[in-house]
């Protein structure tokens, strides 16, 4: 079964390109560069984490509220419908 490719224009246009998600983008930029400022360099395979999330009111660039985690742990919390937070608690922690 052939899959239609990914139109990444309409995809940009549509989403990637709105002024929240280019502001997010921004903040998560901010957020890195502010803990390898601190802490040095990280490797590609690893994100800077929000100990309080954003939507939950923490500080996005604050290096008390920045760690270094592995790109599954940091993309693997539950969300709504609406793409909010479920919990601050990853789906691999829960299951411990």
């Amino acid at each position: 079964m052939a899959t239609k490719p990914r139109n990444y224009k309409r995809e940009y246009e549509t989403y990637q390109g709105t002024p929240e998600q280019i502001a997010a983008r921004s903040n998560r930029n901010k957020a890195r560069r502010a803990y390898e400022k601190a802490k040095g360099d990280l490797p590609e395979t690893v994100d800077v984490a929000h100990k309080k999330a954003l939507s939950k009111g923490g500080a996005p660039t604050k290096l008390s509220n920045l760690k270094a985690e592995g790109r599954s742990g940091n993309r693997s919390f539950a969300r709504t419908s609406t793409n909010k937070l479920k919990s601050e608690i990853s789906k691999r922690e829960r299951s411990r």
